[in-house]
């Protein structure tokens, strides 16, 4: 919603919509707002308000340059709209409180464009799958004659509230549960941006094929079913997913023990699944980067590269990790040895110690852009 300098300093509205460079998109994003009337009842539903302001206008009486008014909206992902008069009372209020969070110094200039971008990027793929999945299956017109907006109205109107009153709950409770994972364990302020986390990666085998067989709405409800079991799982036994990427889905765990039960409940659930592909897991531990929700650095890469080695339902872990379990006493240092303790706790009338998983060294071998390394298969030990 960038205008020009001239614009601005004159304060008059230009004689057609110009456009303007869009660096973020490959699209044209200077397209007026819709004009059809139950479109326009549908917006003015949602968002409480009607359309007073262009975006030279919304930037002034919120007090803010249309420079940094641009900024932020672009970092929501908003489309630029030229001086059509399509904002309300609440994009200015929104531009105050970034401002204003600003001038008083709670946050920098660049940290609250991130602050717009990832809620902006969070919320929009929130949007676009409650309008695909929930609304598209609740809006089927009832009677011949009926537009889906027609019937998307009233379900919207008694929807809006309690979605609304969900998504805040969801988030303080998010918000809650992210603060004290990073208070409680980081132990100075290097750490709240790199810590040693647990990084996995399961990836579908075969996906690239098999969407050749497949139609577009088995394709779609097998990658929703893939998403979703990993999700729950992840979530379950107290782990973070971080994206889905269709066939490949990334989470990370505070502690080593965690990511590898993650890894081979994965491959245990799935398994029985006669509809999934092979399913196959790479794990590592290290310092990782943090940054608007996902993760970065040397450990997710390595993560990334033994998953793409690893066997079809099988897990790979790095020697970090495979360290890691061994000084939690939560694999054996060696089953050799480990065998070797629990006959003579047997035949001495004692209880031998436990273990939940086994750790079988593989060869060596390079890997692309991190040099060589050995790789664990990890397996859940007998009891």
């Amino acid at each position: 919603m960038t205008v020009d300098d001239a614009n601005a300093g004159g304060g008059a509205e230009p004689a057609g919509p110009p456009t303007y460079p869009t660096p973020h998109h490959e699209v044209d994003h200077t397209a007026e707002p819709s004009h059809d009337p139950l479109a326009i009842r549908l917006e003015q539903l949602i968002l409480g308000a009607d359309r007073r302001y262009t975006p030279f206008q919304a930037a002034r009486t919120a007090g803010v340059s249309m420079e940094l008014a641009s900024r932020f909206w672009r970092a929501m992902g908003f489309a630029d709209i030229g001086q059509a008069k399509a904002l309300t009372e609440a994009d200015v209020l929104a531009l105050r409180r970034l401002a204003g969070l600003v001038e008083a110094g709670l946050l920098s200039e660049p940290m609250a464009v991130q602050v717009a971008r990832s809620t902006g990027q969070t919320t929009a793929r929130l949007a676009e799958w409650q309008i695909d999945s929930f609304l598209e299956g609740l809006t089927e017109p009832p009677e011949p004659g009926m537009t889906r907006t027609e019937v998307t109205y009233p379900l919207v109107e008694l929807l809006l509230p309690e979605l609304e009153e969900f998504l805040i709950y969801v988030w303080r409770r998010q918000l809650a549960a992210a603060t004290g994972r990073v208070l409680v364990q980081a132990a100075d302020d290097e750490e709240m941006v790199d810590r040693r986390l647990a990084v996995g990666f399961a990836d579908l085998v075969g996906f690239t094929r098999l969407t050749r067989r497949l139609e577009e709405e088995e394709l779609g409800e097998l990658v929703e079913a893939f998403e979703t079991t990993c999700a729950d799982l992840v979530a379950a036994h107290g782990g973070r997913l971080i994206k889905t990427l269709g066939d490949e889905v990334l989470y990370c765990a505070d502690d080593a023990g965690t990511a590898a039960e993650i890894a081979l409940r994965l491959i245990e659930t799935l398994s029985h699944d006669e509809t999934m592909p092979a399913l196959r897991v790479g794990i590592a531990f290290g310092t990782v980067t943090t940054r608007m929700g996902d993760v970065f650095g040397t450990t997710v890469n390595l993560a990334s590269r033994l998953t793409s080695i690893a066997p079809k339902d099988a897990v790979l872990v790095d020697g970090a990790l495979a360290e890691e379990l061994t000084r939690t006493r939560e694999a054996p240092a060696s089953e050799a040895a480990a065998t070797e303790e629990s006959a003579r706790a047997e035949k001495e009338g004692r209880p031998a110690e436990t273990y939940r998983f086994a750790l079988q060294p593989m060869w060596q071998r390079p890997v692309r852009g991190l040099g060589v390394v050995e790789p664990w298969l990890l397996s859940r030990r007998p009891t």
